[in-house]
């Protein structure tokens, strides 16, 4: 999305050191390659790709930016006319001949380059004309040679004719003269002067005569490579650094053009050292086409990244390498050393309580000074010796139960003789956790993490910085003590959540832990990687006919009040129409009144009032206050209906004394938790049992409710035989391992698992 406010002109000093501040980018260059612009048959242009690349240029013209194009093509289109025009020449002709004679075989003669892109710069501008006038842009024809930056006073001719186009709101379309430009020379490149001898090099010298902030350089390929794209090892290079060259294995230049990817990366690192920013991506993707060079400037992960800057630690890629090898090592530990890690993690939390809670008083005292967080937020934030005395107990809890976690045989068959199958939890791999304003979050999930032989990365809220820096150090202190210090990372760089998304090759599941806004933002962002979380927490309470007074008042209250930002507290409070003008009722809004909760009408609800309090906007609103929606129903089932229509499968409670009422309630209402008599606020990983929780998952596959170290297993299947088993699958050979497809005595099960 292109953001409606135009960027802020900066002085142009230096090229920008992080993706996300491209978005600061107020001049930029796009070079479109020729296989950008050509068809495959290189002959005639792609027209459905370059009417969306016009398309996002105009948008970021039209939107403040200043835009420029340096576009390869006229060639191609040349070639296409003059071909055409051959061959119609040729049947012309051959039709005049006699009709005795026979016809001649049309074949094209070879085309000279210049002369195709003589007969082809008018076509191609007046195509460019066509397709930017749709966005009411108009543009302007720059046709450039060596001479006109060699030369002083071309030069500077050149400079101001293009800054006035850009004043008046122009977009330039610059393309060598091929029709009387030489042959480029081999190593022409001289005292820091890039010579003009492709569009590569071209883009990189107009980039940095015009101060330009950014050159968006497309072409047929991701970006860099390490190897040439194509080959098993390759390996796209996310961020390129000056004198990474020797890193760098090119391959062959484009099937079109003269400029291969060394021509690239020479002309990108001379701009960057001008003070352009360069990004390298792919501009013949269907996927990403229509949104590449805008998505760029958004500053979001595509191609390669250019930058002077080069972080003291290692990149996000890295980390992750680094994690999953020291996760397989931590998988394959025994179940008590991982138990061991956690107790000793559990140990350190008692031990530095003081180190702790200092970190934490700096990040709210930035936090309040700020103003910018939420009450509810400060709460989530502060740690205090009871809350960490908890996080302590918590973690061993965990540490029981990672005695019966990865590694567990859940099924074992004898398929045939000297053949047994087993089904075994395994972890799931790298799990990237991406929490808010909540530093308790990183030791629970880390336990978790270890327990289930995960390797983690967490990326937490930069309010908790301070306080998380502390519980990370901690954490890898205890990870040392079996030597795999690195399974658990923070991530720490500038770049967006959105880009860590787009790591599905390295990451193999997402948990967001907090805002409803942070969970759909990361599930939009995710890119082929699962995500498990919850939507709103829209949790209903509903007080049944036969409801208990006593019981009524203090389940609603602790669900309501107790903590109202928790995603597990009630939102909507349903209440059965026979209840209405009874002492009870009156109970119910009087305790409402005293917590202070502000009360919003459902519908029917307000019918039934003469002064009724203001209507609920909705009736899906996950308020995270002292605020409830208050809505009757006839019946139980019209509860159970409402749930469905409304609410958000985290947490729904009946309070009733009937039992049959209450199990048609349980069974009916597929929501991740069904409560009967209990309080919404029970829905939580320690409360549970579970000794933490990496999140509550609404998700219908996986993992429900809150996740444990359950949910961070998978399993695989190990199939152990003799070595003379075949497996036959003829119609009898399938008959015979069916037979022989029988379970292993339980018995026999128990003795192999206590072994």
């Amino acid at each position: 999305k292109i953001t409606s406010r135009s960027p802020q002109s900066r002085v142009h000093a230096s090229s920008f050191a992080h993706r996300c501040a491209l978005r600061q980018a107020k001049r930029i260059v796009v070079k479109l390659g020729s296989a950008v612009v050509t068809r495959g048959d290189e002959c005639g242009l792609a027209l459905g790709r370059l009417a969306s690349i016009v398309e996002q240029v105009a948008m970021l013209q039209n939107h403040g930016r200043e835009m420029m194009i340096v576009t390869s093509g006229a060639v191609a289109f040349g070639k296409q006319r003059l071909r055409h025009e051959i061959l119609l020449s040729q049947s012309v002709r051959q039709a005049l001949q006699s009709g005795h004679n026979q016809p001649k075989d049309m074949s094209v003669p070879a085309l000279e380059a210049r002369a195709c892109a003589a007969a082809g710069q008018s076509g191609l501008m007046a195509l460019y004309e066509a397709m930017f006038s749709q966005y009411s842009t108009c543009t302007a024809q720059v046709l450039v040679t060596n001479l006109d930056f060699h030369d002083d006073e071309k030069r500077q001719n050149l400079h101001s004719t293009l800054q006035e186009l850009l004043r008046m709101n122009i977009v330039p379309i610059i393309n060598t003269n091929d029709a009387v430009v030489p042959p480029p020379e081999h190593n022409s490149d001289l005292h820091g002067v890039i010579s003009i001898k492709d569009n590569d090099s071209l883009a990189a010298r107009l980039a940095v005569e015009m101060k330009a902030d950014l050159l968006i350089a497309l072409s047929d390929v991701e970006g860099l490579y390490n190897n040439p794209p194509g080959t098993d090892d390759a390996k796209l290079i996310d961020i390129f650094y000056p004198g990474d060259q020797h890193s760098i294995t090119f391959g062959t230049k484009s099937r079109v053009g003269l400029g291969g990817m060394e021509a690239k990366v020479k002309a990108a690192l001379w701009a960057l050292q001008g003070g352009t920013s360069v990004v390298i991506a792919n501009g013949t993707n269907p996927k990403v086409t229509g949104h590449v060079i805008t998505d760029i400037v958004e500053g979001k992960k595509l191609g390669t990244f250019f930058s002077e800057t080069k972080p003291a630690g290692p990149s996000v890629e890295e980390q992750t390498e680094m994690a999953r090898s020291s996760g397989r090592i931590l998988a394959s530990l025994q179940a008590e050393k991982r138990s061991e890690i956690i107790c000793r993690l559990a140990d350190l939390l008692t031990e530095k309580t003081e180190e702790i809670l200092a970190a934490n008083k700096l990040d709210l005292e930035v936090a309040s000074s700020s103003g910018r967080l939420p009450s509810a937020m400060l709460k989530r934030l502060s740690l205090s010796v009871a809350k960490i005395n908890s996080l302590s107990i918590g973690l061993r809890q965990i540490a029981t139960s990672a005695q019966n976690s990865a590694g567990r045989v859940l099924r074992r068959t004898r398929v045939a003789h000297n053949l047994e199958l087993e089904q075994i939890t395994v972890p799931i791999g790298v799990v990237l956790v991406i929490f808010e304003a909540r530093p308790d979050c990183l030791p629970q999930v880390s336990a978790l993490a270890i327990a289930s032989g995960n390797a983690l990365l967490l990326k937490g809220g930069k309010e908790a910085a301070n306080t998380n820096h502390v519980l990370l150090q901690l954490t890898q202190e205890a990870l040392s003590m079996h030597g795999l210090r690195e399974a658990v990372q923070m991530v720490s760089t500038r770049e967006e959540v959105e880009g860590l998304c787009r790591l599905d090759k390295m990451i193999d599941l997402i948990i967001p832990r907090g805002s409803f806004q942070l969970v759909q933002d990361i599930k939009r962002a995710a890119k082929g990687i699962p995500v498990l979380g919850h939507s709103e927490g829209v949790c209903h309470v509903y007080v049944d006919a036969d409801a208990s007074a006593d019981k009524v008042i203090g389940i609603v209250r602790d669900s309501k009040c107790e903590y109202p930002a928790a995603c597990n507290a009630m939102e909507t409070l349903l209440i059965h129409r026979d209840i209405l003008r009874t002492p009870l009722f009156d109970q119910i809004i009087d305790m409402l009144r005293t917590e202070r909760v502000r009360i919003h009408a459902g519908p029917r609800f307000a019918s039934y009032l003469t002064f009724s309090p203001s209507e609920a906007k909705s009736l899906r609103t996950e308020y995270n206050d002292l605020e409830c929606c208050v809505e009757v129903v006839d019946s139980m089932q019209e509860a159970v209906e409402h749930i469905h229509k409304y609410g958000s499968s985290h947490t729904d409670v009946i309070i009733t004394e009937n039992a049959k009422t209450a199990e048609q309630f349980l069974q009916q209402l597929d929501s991740a938790c069904v409560f009967w008599n209990a309080s919404s606020r029970f829905a939580d990983g320690y409360r549970f049992g579970l000794g933490a929780e990496v999140g509550i998952s609404t998700a219908r596959i996986h993992a429900r409710g809150p996740v444990g170290i359950e949910g961070l297993l998978t399993t695989k299947w190990v199939l152990r035989g003799d070595g003379h088993t075949v497996a036959d699958f003829s119609e009898q050979g399938t008959q015979t391992y069916l037979h022989e497809s029988l379970p292993l005595e339980q018995k026999e099960i128990l003795q192999r698992d206590s072994s």
